[in-house]
This record gives structure tokens, C-alpha cells and sequence, in this order.
């Protein structure tokens, strides 16, 4: 008989602000979801790098995750992740070995290479076109440099950061993040709550060209899902509402809070608007316990991940924390053969 092994089940949070509702709310919410989910055995809880978003407060990302480290004691917390062409690398590494030194062995850091916003909004950030995207690479062999023993010949250090090791992950929805990642030999961790076209295809480029490292001896992959559970599946479905409100209005280029749900989307949207939603959220996972049991289960005979992140936007706070208890329910019936 196959034995099977339970998978980690991971939490993404944008610390979502609803309509109505404030900064100072979404932060006290992040807090009593952290606490959730450590005590339902959530094995890491990612905070993500979002600029100019009025309807996502975890903007100073580094900042949110000492708090959220702070009210928790034993899940992993970190990045989901830092958009690294924002940043000097230095920086990076001084807040990251300041967390890392604060929670020993509980901070990770995902690296992404988008902006996490608007052309103008990352040029304020950085304020030098020089360092962007295109020198991505060069930016996380840089960062990873800072985390390395020390070295008396280095002019410049990271302190605190250097001999830290904290762990680098590389977080994508192409097949570049993929090719780095193998290349560099670390985890991949690919967003298919929004972009799922090529999961499949970055997962198999990963596995392929996967070169062991000092931080990883084989591929270690994880998939991000929007997955939303509740006690019937017309609840669930009403709950998700939200999320396609919510991207049917990026895709009119009018972003905002999250939008409260509705009993029928299909009013509340035109034709066009609905399939360019379901198509980027077609990998979503929506419904009662056994409905995510089963979608979950599926996803990964076809994948194989080795952890699944959730991504649970909803706009009432007490059905989100009940929908991470019903995923949380069915846990242990997940594994991989």
C-alpha cells in the first residue's frame, strides 16, 4: 500500500480592506487570522508587497510581519512576497536579518520581480529606472550575498543579516521565475490565484532544470489558490462573489476596497467582464468541506506540489476565519502519494 504524507497548508494574506471598513481594522483582523491559523496548524502565513492599492493595507510589508511574528510563536511568517525591483538589495537584507534575529527560524523571504503596482507608483518607490526589473537577477545573487558568513573583504554588510541564511524564495506566474529558481536552486512558489495559464508548464520547467544548492538538494514547489470554503456551497459561492467583484473592477481599472458580495454576479457584470474573471480565477476552489477537499486533492495529483498556499479573501471577517477552519478540517486527509 502507498503511504501518503500530509501536505502544508500555508496562508497568503493581502490584509484585504473592505468597503467601509478601515486600515486600522485590517491590520486587528491579520492578527486574530495569524492566531487562527497557528493554532489550526498552519505551517507558514505570507504577507504580500502591495503600493497605491486602496483595497490592500500590507504596503509596508516588512513591518506587518514583525507584528504578525510578534502575536504568534511558532508558524513560519514572511514575504509573499517582497517586489524586489522596488528595493535596494541592502535594505532588504537589513529588514529581513532585523526579523530573522528577532524570530530565529521562522522568517522567509519570497522575492518577486513585478512592482506590485503602477508605473508611477514604483517610480516614486525607487526613483532610479536603472535598477528595475531587468536587473533582477543580479539584485537576488546580491541579497542573497548579504546573507552569507561574513567575509572581512566585503565593504559592505548587512547588519544584522550577514551569516543569517534566511531562506530565499523565488515567487512567479512565468516561466523566467521558474528558469531562476531552478537555476539558483531555491523554492518556487508559483501565483495561481491570478495568473493560472502556465502552472503547469512552470512547474515542469522548474522540476527539469533544478540545480541542487547549498539551500535546496531537490525542487521544492508551492502553488498559491484562492480557496474559499463554507457550510453549504451556494454560502461559498456567495462569499466568492467578492473576489470577482473585486477583479472585474481592476480589470475596469477601477481598484478599491473589497466589495461586499452579492447574491447573483452575473447582474452585477457584463458578459465580457465575467469570462476574462473566471478565466483568471478558473483555478479557484469554492464551496463546502468536501467540495475543497475534493479540488484540493485533485490539484495535487495533477501537480504534485510539495505545500498549498491559500489566498481566502472575504469580505465578512468572521466567515473568513470559518472558512480557514473548514480547510483547515480536511488537512488531514490531503497528501501526496
Amino acid at each position: 500500500m502507498t503511504q501518503t504524507s500530509r501536505i502544508p497548508l500555508s496562508v497568503l494574506d493581502l490584509s484585504p480592506i473592505i468597503q467601509g471598513g478601515s486600515v486600522s481594522q485590517s491590520f486587528a483582523h491579520s492578527r486574530e487570522l495569524a492566531i487562527l491559523a497557528e493554532r489550526l496548524g498552519y505551517h507558514r502565513y505570507w504577507l504580500a508587497e502591495h503600493h497605491s492599492m486602496e483595497g490592500i493595507a500590507s504596503s509596508a510589508t516588512a513591518v506587518l510581519i514583525g507584528y504578525i511574528a510578534g502575536v504568534t510563536e511558532k508558524m513560519r511568517v514572511g514575504a509573499g512576497g517582497i517586489m524586489l525591483p522596488n528595493h535596494a538589495p541592502l535594505t532588504i537584507a537589513e529588514q529581513f536579518g532585523t526579523l530573522a534575529t528577532l524570530y530565529p527560524n521562522r522568517i522567509d523571504l519570497g522575492l518577486g520581480r513585478a512592482p506590485g503596482t503602477n508605473q508611477e507608483t514604483a517610480l516614486a518607490l525607487r526613483r532610479d529606472e536603472h535598477d528595475s526589473a531587468r536587473n533582477y537577477q543580479a539584485n537576488v545573487h546580491e541579497l542573497q550575498g548579504y546573507f552569507d558568513d561574513e567575509n572581512p573583504a566585503k565593504p559592505i554588510k548587512a547588519i544584522p543579516g550577514q551569516g543569517l541564511k534566511v531562506p530565499l524564495w523565488l515567487l512567479g506566474s512565468s516561466l523566467y521565475s521558474a528558469q531562476l529558481a531552478a537555476k539558483m536552486g531555491l523554492p518556487f512558489a508559483y501565483a495561481a490565484h491570478f495568473t493560472p495559464d502556465l502552472l503547469m508548464q512552470a512547474l515542469e520547467v522548474y522540476r527539469r532544470e533544478f540545480v541542487p544548492s547549498a539551500a535546496l538538494s531537490k525542487p521544492y514547489a508551492m502553488v498559491c489558490l484562492n480557496v474559499i470554503a463554507a457550510d453549504n456551497h451556494l454560502q461559498a459561492e456567495r462569499l466568492f462573489s467578492s473576489v470577482q467583484l473585486h477583479f472585474a473592477n481592476m480589470i475596469r481599472g477601477k481598484p478599491g476596497p473589497l466589495p461586499p458580495p452579492v447574491d447573483d454576479v452575473t447582474k452585477e457584470l457584463a458578459k465580457h467582464e465575467l469570462y476574462s474573471v473566471n478565466h483568471t480565477l478558473s483555478l479557484s476552489i469554492v464551496g463546502d468541506k468536501e467540495d475543497v477537499r475534493d479540488g484540493l486533492q485533485n490539484l495535487l495529483q495533477e501537480t504534485g506540489v510539495d505545500e498549498i498556499m491559500i489566498n481566502g479573501q472575504i469580505f465578512d471577517h468572521q466567515a473568513r476565519l470559518r472558512s480557514f477552519e473548514l480547510i483547515a478540517d480536511i488537512a488531514p486527509e490531503l497528501g501526496s502519494a
